[in-house]
């Protein structure tokens, strides 16, 4: 995939998950979460005021943390491709 069209997808699957009406589940928005944090080089603390949903991310952060920032757009997208497009 080139550059520029992984980051148009990208944006486009990030639109689409914000503007995504119904429930999500837990474990697909911490997927999402992840690679989203990874794909914008943002591994700032999870910022949550729940500690349990803070660990909850924090794990999810563990698991994707070798992904480049490349690798977090492709899987993101492939996961709202997949997970969330497909339902609709």
């Amino acid at each position: 995939m080139k550059k520029k069209k992984l980051h148009t997808d990208f944006q486009q699957a990030v639109e689409f998950v914000n503007n995504y009406k119904d429930p999500i589940p837990a474990d697909l928005l911490l997927k999402l979460y992840a690679y989203y944090k990874v794909a914008n080089e943002n591994y700032s603390n999870p910022g949550s005021k729940t500690p349990l949903i803070n660990a909850f991310k924090a794990n999810a952060l563990i698991q994707a943390q070798n992904l480049s920032m490349e690798q977090a757009m492709k899987a993101y997208v492939k996961l709202v491709n997949s997970e969330l497009r497909e339902l609709k």
